[in-house]
């Protein structure tokens, strides 16, 4: 008996250092995204749009969108999550972080400390950048106002406050592959490029599972609203008729084919799109059209 338990703790303890290697934060090479002078901020301000960085971490209220300084609230199942200060404040916001500290934060969910972030960032997405975009973005966020308002600590119980976890978590769901996998055409690829990386759309419009991960097999059929109020539509042609130039004419104002208007958060993805050159709201309503029925991807 006593061998007995000594080899079940000796499992258990090889277990958990494996399970404790497996959920460490991957980060970047030191070699990636080295320099801090390689971006363009005039190409940032675009990819800053798309990507709707102002739209959650502006201050609620706020009336200018471009002072980040957090505090919007986000509930889910797991608990509100809150938007944090995203500003150059050296302090406060990212302003001393590294090129190479964003990257790992935009493209691996990883804090410069080493510390997992919640996928209510939507990283699951931003995986998908182009190294030179985020190099942009990060020039761009870098010229904005800085606020000295102090991020809130997220309102999640045990066992979610767990963030080590979320290496397991990642392990299971972070892909940085596209789920459209055949772009035959340029506007489709951009199409591809806003819809699943910079605009993340799947982050609202796809189920989650349990575990709070997007199933992708059923990409973009619509999702519960994680306020739990209400639902997201789907966009897969089986539910969604519009041509694609009322598509493309939507996210320019807001307005459907049935005239009705834009409500809840899609008011500021279309605040976003509107700001964006015609040929990028042509190329999301090509990628949109090009769905197959029931979101089942080949």
């Amino acid at each position: 008996m006593r061998r007995l338990l000594g080899f079940s703790a000796l499992a258990a303890l090889v277990a958990a250092g494996a399970l404790w290697l497996i959920s460490a934060p991957d980060v970047l090479p030191e070699s990636e995204f080295a320099g801090d002078a390689a971006g363009d901020p005039a190409r940032g301000e675009s990819i800053f749009t798309a990507a709707g960085c102002a739209s959650c971490h502006h201050a609620p209220e706020s009336e200018d969108k471009l002072v980040l300084a957090g505090g919007q609230r986000f509930a889910s199942d797991f608990g509100t999550f809150i938007a944090p200060n995203i500003s150059p404040d050296p302090v406060q916001g990212i302003g001393a972080w590294s090129l190479h500290d964003f990257a790992n934060a935009l493209l691996r969910g990883v804090s410069p400390e080493g510390q997992h972030y919640y996928p209510a960032f939507p990283y699951g997405a931003y995986i998908r950048m182009q190294p030179q975009d985020v190099a942009d973005l990060w020039s761009y966020i870098q010229s904005l106002p800085a606020s000295q308002e102090p991020s809130q600590p997220h309102e999640v119980g045990f066992p979610f406050n767990i963030r080590r976890g979320l290496g397991l978590w990642k392990q299971l769901y972070l892909d940085p592959s596209w789920v459209m996998a055949d772009a035959g055409t340029e506007e489709l690829a951009r199409g591809r490029y806003l819809v699943e990386a910079l605009a993340h759309c799947g982050e609202c419009h796809t189920p989650r599972d349990s575990f709070g991960g997007l199933q992708r097999e059923v990409w973009l059929t619509g999702a519960p609203n994680p306020s739990g109020e209400g639902s997201i539509p789907a966009l897969t042609p089986d539910k969604l008729s519009w041509d694609a130039a009322s598509i493309a004419y939507y996210l320019e104002t807001g307005f459907t084919p049935d005239y009705d208007s834009a409500g809840g958060h899609m008011v500021a993805v279309v605040e976003n799109f509107a700001k964006l050159p015609a040929e990028d709201r042509a190329a999301v309503a090509a990628y949109v059209k090009a769905l197959p029925e029931g979101g089942e991807m080949e």
